[in-house]
């Protein structure tokens, strides 16, 4: 197949290079400074200039991008995007109703919402992971005493430079008042996500006096889907990961790998930021147990962290997401929990039981490379674009 392959710096980009090349297509990188933008005459011209002078079976890009999508139409050129981000306020623009759209989403809510609004274009798809490439990287030596641990957590804790709830000035305490309950709320609540619906009309009005949102030119996105993911969903999930990893240094060992080297949890010892490709592999496979606690904006899907966790052979620990159960069994591949009682309840347990939590392991890695590899994924890709 021919290929034109849209490059920026994502996390999946040599996986997928390599899962074409391996495919013997013949792949042409197109890389542009203004591929985020809604509008660009410059992105506009040069890429035309591609497409117009070669011929190509499809456009790809990791994440959907209106500017490729618009391209892709007036060409009548088949544009497949893969969504690993969450959220992603560009799947607002009217540009996804484009027929050569092919939008792979692997949060099956997201896609049942979009499609509910009459939108033919998304296609639920679980994200796929490279065994091959880890297996290679685990042959490899590495830094033990840095990437081993009893129970691990790696990701941000969103009190970097994602917090956008706590930049808002001006709001009222009776709308902080409101928003802290309603987070606070849906703490308690895994496999449904409530706080959009939450946000009454008078309640975002004030959020938009504070923020100053402008709605992209293109989009359909409401304020309401624009405070609750991005406002709510990172603060409530920043709420969350400190209050559970709290809890677990308490009792057990643990290490985290994140950002915000500085930032202290009592008992915890944190790492700073794990390298991508170098260092996540071994710690998922040298940790006893892999914890993972999902951005709540991630509806119901699987997030990649916990396909690759599964991928380098290691032990997860996640809180309930319902796509889990569209491909894996509880108890048999990965281990779930309803609460922090729970979670710390199965930490103990699975700190004291290697075999049960080793073949749990071994069921989710055998699932992973047989179900969720480049060629599996992309087999059900390949039949739905045609």
């Amino acid at each position: 197949m021919n290929i034109l392959f849209l490059d920026w710096p994502c996390f999946g980009r040599t996986d997928f290079l390599n899962f074409f090349s391996e495919r013997h297509d013949s792949v042409t990188l197109f890389s542009h400074a203004d591929y985020e933008l809604r509008k660009s005459d410059s992105f506009s011209a040069a890429l035309y200039s591609v497409l117009e002078n070669q011929q190509f079976d499809f456009c790809f890009s990791y994440n959907f991008f209106p500017l490729m999508a618009t391209a892709c139409y007036k060409c009548n050129i088949k544009y497949v995007s893969f969504v690993y981000d969450s959220p992603q306020v560009k799947l607002y623009s009217y540009t996804v109703t484009y027929p050569t759209n092919y939008i792979f989403l692997f949060d099956s809510s997201l896609v049942t919402q979009f499609q509910k609004e009459g939108v033919s274009t998304f296609y639920y798809m679980p994200l796929p992971v490279n065994a091959s490439r880890i297996h290679s990287l685990l042959q490899k030596p590495y830094d033990s005493a840095r990437l081993s641990a009893d129970v691990s957590f790696v990701g941000s804790l969103y009190n970097e430079n994602h917090n956008l709830y706590d930049s808002l000035q001006g709001i009222s305490s009776y709308t902080k008042g409101y928003l802290d309950a309603i987070m606070q709320a849906q703490s308690h609540v895994y496999g449904y996500n409530f706080l959009e619906e939450c946000l009454t009309p008078p309640i975002t009005a004030e959020l938009q006096n504070a923020a100053h949102y402008q709605k992209n030119p293109d989009g359909v996105e409401s304020l309401s889907f624009i405070f609750s993911d991005y406002y709510l969903c990172r603060k409530l999930t920043s709420m969350e990961r400190i209050n559970i990893l709290t809890d677990v240094a308490s009792h057990f060992p643990l290490k985290i790998f994140t950002p915000n080297k500085n930032y202290v949890i009592p008992n915890a010892s944190n790492m700073g930021a794990a390298d991508y490709l170098a260092e996540t592999p071994y710690i998922f496979h040298d940790s006893k147990i892999n914890l993972n606690i999902t951005l709540r904006s991630i509806k119901s899907g699987i997030p990649l962290r916990c396909m690759e966790i599964m991928s380098c052979g290691g032990f997860l620990l996640t809180n309930f997401q319902s796509d889990f159960l569209k491909h894996f069994v509880a108890g048999e591949d990965f281990v779930y929990f309803e609460s922090n009682d729970d979670m710390l309840q199965k930490i103990d347990y699975y700190l004291a039981h290697e075999k049960e939590r080793t073949s749990i392991a071994e069921s989710g890695y055998q699932k992973v490379i047989k179900n969720h590899s480049y060629e599996t994924i992309f087999q059900q890709i390949f039949n739905i674009i045609g």
